[in-house]
């Protein structure tokens, strides 16, 4: 069943042709990654997913509603979560704080005190709890972030490379984190250079290359294809 549908999608900035032609289906209950060299148009397809750009061309659907014209505002009240690159936490709150300040328009009193809870024990942050969010190290920033993006119960997230600045570490139990959330049901897109964390966690994969679409497959058919080791992998990682 798919969840997001991608038609034809085009997008150009004056002259420039950022995304070309792109058709991309995401599945329910998939983790799919966008994979691709700089330049290839990845961030630029992301931000027509959410609604940060419209499309000079194409149509975008989510959950079989045609969502082309919507704001990312109304995207996000029909199930879609985003977290960007740039950490967008409140610095100077507590981290407990910061989930609550996500959960607030959901739940209230018992019920939201136990999901703030979960969230903070799911993503390894209980014991930093009544910290500032400001002084967490950069990947407990990055965690508390796609936490506040959890607290929406969203059908789908959406994650613009989530382990940017992470060390291999703080990025393998990014990987874990996100297996451990679509295990419960939820859909998840996310956009990632990082080779490693992709093969932690993708079950189908995108490559784009010059703003189109350049392969897409499950991750052991796109690790085998000889063209995008060429233009991404460098020949040392393909296999």
């Amino acid at each position: 069943m798919a969840l997001v549908e991608v038609k034809g999608v085009s997008k150009r900035f004056g002259g420039l042709t950022a995304v070309s032609g792109v058709d991309l289906t995401v599945n329910a209950g998939e983790i799919h990654c966008l994979i691709g060299p700089n330049g290839a148009g990845k961030s630029t397809l992301f931000k027509l997913i959410v609604g940060l750009y419209p499309p000079t061309e194409g149509n975008i659907l989510f959950d079989t509603v045609d969502i082309t014209a919507e704001r990312p505002y109304a995207r996000v009240q029909r199930g879609m979560s985003i977290k960007m690159q740039a950490p967008s936490v409140f610095k100077e709150l507590p981290v407990r704080q910061n989930i609550q300040t996500a959960l607030q328009e959901r739940l209230s009193g018992p019920e939201r005190i136990a999901e703030e809870d979960r969230l903070l024990t799911l993503l390894n942050l209980a014991a930093d709890c009544d910290k500032l969010a400001g002084a967490l190290s950069h990947g407990q920033q990055q965690w508390l972030e796609i936490g506040m993006a959890l607290a929406l119960k969203p059908q789908l997230l959406l994650l613009d490379e989530p382990t940017a600045g992470m060390s291999p570490e703080e990025t393998f139990k990014t990987g874990e984190l996100i297996r451990s959330f679509n295990a419960e049901g939820m859909t998840v897109l996310v956009v990632e250079h990082d080779m490693a964390f992709v093969r932690q966690v993708a079950q189908r994969v995108t490559v784009l290359h010059l703003g189109r679409i350049f392969a897409r497959g499950t991750l052991e058919s796109i690790l085998q294809d000889g063209k995008v080791a060429e233009i991404y992998l460098g020949k040392t990682h393909a296999h």
